[in-house]
């Protein structure tokens, strides 16, 4: 399944968006990916213990240890607006098709969400993650400077995540994901100081992307909760941005650079208020860490966050920071802003702005971090 783009018509609002956009947060979801990725790529040994494609009576499906968990080829439940499906996203001369019919220039590829939790042998696990990123590198190679394509590493395991963080960035991927829910220990732990020293040595920046995190509110399927529960997923970063601002984290290692993905931008303003306020009542009384600035100083420096269509935010970007925001089209999910990502660029505000800044959310600041020329 797929699109025809030979007949899709050109994006909106072109004329209201000039030169180049990037998008700093767009998706490689399992659906989407090629069966052979894992097991092509790992120890013969462990091939049956690895995700594998399978025909069933309900066409083709993702499986592990013989028990099937999501489809390949297709959305397990595709909502309304469904962008390009198939495998499309997965094959890089037809992901390029889709990006030149929305007149995106690069994409930052977010490898699946929830990692490979799906495996339940945890040495398992870290070799598929190896596979998956080892074939990432093949996958940009085809298009390096318009595919940008995440590592994902395995939040498992801290002294493995350092292992490939540091893999990664010897290959030349430019990003590597963690999956915060997954942890035994929160990222801003004093355990994963060796992590995110790694991070800082090696100049990658870590992703940290909604998904997670409610605890009233669960996902299912064609039901009212979906909607409750994607409405307020943003929210749940709150915890790893404050956690990671008073930790001393970007204190310790100055080169160190995070992304919140798909975090959204309205909370933000709120937030850094908060810890600032909470800095001035109680950095004094700390005895594990003592931050010796306002928190709100570490955000600017050292975090950014990524949105798709958020009014509310970019009316608060002078309490944000237009340096620390970038625009993501959030290809190829339902609620992307593909094909006419340009005319959603303006109607979320930012058609109102002035050019430089809005340069800076649409093109320089993704530029500038993933060294796309």
């Amino acid at each position: 399944m797929g699109i025809d783009t030979a007949a899709a018509p050109p994006a909106a609002g072109a004329d209201l968006v000039s030169g180049r956009i990037i998008s700093a947060d767009d998706h490689m979801d399992m659906d989407g990916m090629p069966p052979e990725v894992f097991v092509e790529r790992v120890d013969p040994a462990i091939r049956d213990r690895v995700p594998v494609v399978r025909e069933t009576d309900d066409g083709l499906w993702w499986h592990v240890g013989g028990k099937p968990f999501r489809p390949s080829g297709r959305k397990l439940s595709a909502p309304s607006g469904m962008v390009p499906v198939g495998h499309r996203p997965g094959i890089p001369a037809q992901r390029l098709e889709d990006m030149d019919v929305d007149t995106v220039y690069a994409q930052v590829i977010y490898g699946p969400l929830r990692g490979f939790t799906v495996v339940p042998d945890l040495d398992v696990r870290t070799a598929c993650y190896r596979a998956y990123n080892d074939w990432m590198r093949e996958f940009c190679a085809v298009a390096p400077d318009r595919l940008v394509g995440l590592a994902v590493v395995p939040a498992h395991d801290i002294a493995a995540a350092t292992e490939e963080l540091r893999r990664v960035a010897a290959l030349g991927l430019r990003g590597a994901l963690i999956n915060p829910f997954e942890t035994e220990l929160p990222v801003f732990d004093e355990a994963w100081e060796p992590f995110w020293a790694a991070a800082d040595s090696a100049g990658i920046p870590v992703h940290l992307h909604i998904g997670a995190g409610t605890h009233s509110i669960a996902d299912r399927h064609r039901s009212w909760r979906r909607a409750a529960f994607a409405a307020i997923l943003p929210l749940q970063l709150d915890e790893f941005l404050a956690g990671l601002l008073f930790c001393g984290v970007f204190e310790r290692h100055p080169q160190l650079r995070v992304v919140l993905g798909e975090s959204g931008l309205g909370w933000v303003p709120y937030v850094l208020e908060r810890v600032d306020h909470e800095w001035h009542k109680y950095a004094s009384s700390c005895d594990d860490h003592r931050l010796s600035r306002p928190p709100s100083l570490d955000f600017r420096d050292h975090v950014y966050v990524t949105y798709e269509e958020d009014g509310v935010g970019v009316a608060q970007l002078d309490r944000i920071g237009d340096g620390n925001v970038m625009w993501a089209s959030d290809y190829p999910h339902g609620d992307s802003t593909w094909p006419n990502s340009r005319q959603a660029i303006a109607d979320s505000g930012l058609g109102g702005i002035d050019e430089a800044s809005r340069r800076r959310i649409v093109h320089d600041n993704a530029a500038a971090l993933y060294r796309i020329s």
